[in-house]
């Protein structure tokens, strides 16, 4: 059974809506080896495709008729005696299950920002993750805070409707040029003959995605040039793109690319040129029921609050439920007291028959589906071998958890997390005790590799 407290399947391709919503890696790349889309529209395909996308997987594989939606899970709790977890529902209901997998991802839980006075504008207010697609912009004057992933791709497309924007920047963003156009007609339906043509287009940006990943980010201690080179493009986009000096200066970072996610965008900077858009970059001091009001004493008026201030990943979605596990393990807890970790991304000691498809270190840097089938080859590997034994129960060993996080705590000191300027960057990869254990530090052909070849004894299983 598959649970989802949202109203249909999809994760945040169903949740978020907003205008100019896109993916932000090649199409060839944002899909299942074992199922290619020949009809992406663009290269960078639009929000509604992988939704559309999403829904033609699970009809193919019949997953739907497994799917429970409008379904909020409170907690887990292990069961020693049976060996089954006890899983608690919303409304009072208790499911029992011989194996728990959360596949909360890590962009379910929307922030919010705690500003003084949010609650008492009077005005419209929008949260990326909960768009009102009835809503006009025509002729608003709308206030923007957030300059993320999101906001890059949101920013242009309200400058095109609203009659005032002004943006409330905390920290400037890299936001390299993005390579996109529509893909003919011609091409798709040759991608529908010829599968193997995708394929190979796919292989191509796989490789080029991972070099950059790799080199620039993950191996910034021997690579640092090609670091440099990506913040170049950012740069040199900023520079066509804006020919305001002193505007420009407030785009710029002061920390290294990489720190936080990377953002592609041919219009977002362009959007600032406009009379009728603005950029602030002094603090918020306060909202009243008209307007902002920043620290340097400045007030804009606005009737509408768009807030682009992305998802809370570490304090509500690790993990995103209550996770108890044997002799009353609290996951949370545990992982607070005894660093972040999980073995390949998916195991933890003292949670039998559990398996986390968003735990630390399982991020390998592609796109998501690259994370899912890796991940698959892992439990497929892993229940393979618990059917041939008859066994009821698995569990990671201590040992083998101790050692995977070393080792990726020593790749860690290669990255530009660890050995670069990342300490402006308030980026999300970092939870609060300064760790950047989001992404896995290896090739994701290494994650792949070992999915599938992981040692068995790294499991206790009886």
């Amino acid at each position: 059974m598959i649970l989802d407290r949202q109203t249909g399947l999809g994760g945040v391709w169903h949740q978020n809506r907003y205008p100019g919503l896109a993916v932000d890696v090649p199409s060839t790349t944002y899909s299942y080896w074992f199922e290619p889309n020949p009809s992406w529209s663009r290269l960078f395909a639009p929000g509604v495709e992988l939704k559309r996308y999403a829904e033609h997987v699970a009809g193919k594989y019949d997953v739907r008729r497994h799917m429970r939606f409008n379904t909020v899970v409170q907690g887990a709790r292990w069961d020693e005696d049976d060996h089954r977890w006890q899983v608690s529902l919303s409304g009072g209901e208790t499911l029992s299950a011989r194996y728990l997998v959360t596949a909360t991802g890590f962009l379910s839980q929307p922030r919010t920002p705690d500003i003084c006075g949010i609650a008492d504008f009077a005005g419209k207010v929008i949260h990326t993750t909960a768009w009102d697609p009835s809503y006009d912009f025509t002729g608003r004057r709308v206030g923007v805070i957030g300059t993320g992933a999101t906001a890059v791709q949101l920013i242009p497309e309200l400058a095109k409707q609203a009659a005032d924007l002004t943006v409330y920047q905390r920290t400037a963003i890299h936001v390299v040029p993005k390579l996109d156009f529509a893909i003919p007609p011609l091409i798709r339906r040759l991608f529908a003959r010829a599968p193997w043509v995708q394929r190979t287009l796919r292989f191509i940006t796989d490789a080029l995605f991972e070099l950059g990943m790799v080199s620039a980010v993950l191996n910034y201690r021997y690579f640092r040039r090609f670091n440099i080179a990506a913040a170049d493009l950012a740069k040199i986009n900023r520079f066509i793109s804006i020919r305001d000096k002193e505007l420009r200066a407030k785009f710029t970072p002061d920390y290294d690319f990489g720190c936080k996610r990377p953002t592609y965008s041919n219009d977002y900077y362009r959007a600032f040129t406009k009379p009728h858009v603005h950029l602030q970059t002094s603090s918020i001091e306060r909202i009243e029921p008209d307007g902002i009001v920043t620290a340097a004493g400045q007030k804009t008026r606005i009737d509408t609050l768009v807030l682009a201030t992305g998802f809370d990943l570490w304090d509500a979605n690790f993990p995103a439920i209550e996770v108890i596990g044997r002799d009353g393990r609290n996951l949370g807890k545990w992982w607070r007291d005894n660093r972040f970790q999980s073995y390949q991304g998916v195991s933890i000691p003292g949670f039998p028959n559990y398996l986390s498809l968003a735990g630390p270190f399982a991020h390998s840097g592609l796109s998501f589906f690259n994370i899912m089938e890796y991940q698959m080859r892992h439990m497929h590997r892993l229940f393979t071998e618990v059917r041939r034994r008859g066994a009821t129960t698995f569990e990671v060993t201590d040992d083998a958890s101790a050692a995977f996080l070393e080792r990726m705590t020593k790749k860690l000191d290669n990255t530009v997390f660890n050995r670069g300027n990342c300490a402006t960057s308030r980026s999300y990869y970092f939870n609060q005790a300064g760790e950047a254990i989001l992404l896995r530090p290896t090739s994701t052909r290494n994650a792949v590799h070992e999915g599938s070849n992981f040692p068995l004894s790294a499991y206790h299983i009886s």
